[in-house]
């Protein structure tokens, strides 16, 4: 039967004695360690320590590396150190412990601030080009997947995207047609309480038609829509990765994009544009109803005005811009979901990243489609 490690201490002219019995194990890890604390805690004069093994019934790496602490603590003070009496079973283990962390670790080399600041340079770079490949290779993927659909329809898990659908399309019009009517209420007020100082009140008009439906709807609900879907995306599959679902699925011969990550990107390519209209209209209301409520403006003269201010055009550039935002937030999220880790802390991190991405590739990609309208006459 194991039992308590015990140390005792005896002291003879300069040398000191360390006599180490009993289980020196893992199981004892409390008892073994307060024994080591308090033998380090002693003051010793420069001289010779030894620790007397012969009376060991049981070590473990634990104990072994307790044991090694004994005698770093005696060369720390400067004493010549020894192991004595310990049982040949153990010695192998023992010496293992010996050699860990003997080496000093390596200087780091200071780089000149010049030098230092190309370094940042480059690891950006390289971070970017990886990123980038990381979002093009999921966009083969996704490509691929709807290819083999389109030659095999019945593959398409139609129950999933339906799905997928209620989640990011229905259960969000709520929060968006709240949010896009107090845009367009403020975009309408401030409009009024600008133009009133030079006689120019009809004017909101056209700036709340022209910016809801152009620019800042669409926008607006993608952003929306890429912080709670994109990151809701990117948390199951992240989790799917965690418990190697993902694997499961490559070991049975199935393609996760096209199981999993096809489906979504269907729904999102789908419900952007809806949420979008949706999300214009409830604007367009939240404007008029200011309009009418702080700036006098009649529904009827908001109605006429908003009929010559705003033109087809304006609402088919931002019904275009919709699916090809959707596709953006649909891939980061898969491409980050994918990518997580085997811990908590990795998935927490991917989430925000999959935010952060989307909505930063959103706002260029509503850049690149400005520039793109303006230079083609629309």
């Amino acid at each position: 039967m194991s039992q308590k490690p015990h140390l005792t201490a005896s002291r003879r002219d300069d040398r000191v004695e360390l006599v180490v019995t009993g289980s020196w194990t893992a199981a004892f890890a409390g008892d073994a360690d307060r024994l080591v604390e308090e033998a380090g805690s002693r003051r010793g004069k420069p001289g010779r320590l030894i620790v007397n093994a012969a009376g060991l019934e049981a070590l473990d790496t634990f104990g072994a590396w307790l044991l090694e602490r004994l005698l770093r603590n005696g060369t720390a003070r400067g004493q010549a150190v020894e192991i004595a009496g310990l049982p040949e079973r153990y010695r192998g283990l023992v010496e293992e412990v010996r050699q860990a962390n003997r080496r000093e670790p390596a200087p780091r080399e200071r780089l000149r601030t010049i030098a230092a600041g190309l370094d940042r340079i480059g690891r950006g770079l390289e971070s970017l080009r990886a990123e980038a490949l990381s979002f093009l290779f999921m966009l083969g993927a996704v490509g691929t997947a709807l290819a083999r659909v389109i030659v095999r329809p019945q593959s398409f898990r139609i129950a999933s995207a339906v799905h997928h659908l209620d989640r990011v399309g229905w259960q969000a019009i709520g929060i968006v047609l709240l949010i896009t009517f107090l845009i367009g209420g403020i975009i309408a007020q401030q409009g009024i309480f600008h133009f009133r100082r030079f006689g120019a009140d009809d004017y909101v008009v056209d700036l709340v038609g022209i910016l809801v439906l152009r620019e800042i709807g669409v926008l607006i609900v993608a952003i929306m829509v890429a912080g709670r879907s994109g990151s809701a995306y990117t948390a199951e599959l992240g989790s799917m990765k965690m418990r190697e679902e993902i694997d499961a699925l490559r070991t049975m011969g199935l393609d996760p994009v096209q199981i999993l990550v096809l489906p979504r990107v269907a729904a999102l390519v789908v419900a952007l544009p809806v949420l979008a209209f949706l999300g214009g209209m409830a604007a367009l209301f939240g404007g008029g109803l200011v309009a009418w409520l702080y700036g006098g403006m009649d529904p009827e003269v908001f109605i006429v005005r908003l009929k010559d201010a705003v033109s087809v055009t304006h609402f088919q550039v931002g019904m275009i811009k919709a699916p090809f935002m959707a596709l953006v937030i649909g891939i980061v999220a898969a491409s980050e979901g994918l990518r997580v880790g085997g811990s908590a802390e990795s998935l927490g991190l991917k989430t925000t990243a999959s935010v952060v991405k989307s909505i930063f590739l959103v706002i260029v990609l509503d850049g690149l489609f400005a520039i793109f309208f303006a230079s083609i006459g629309m």
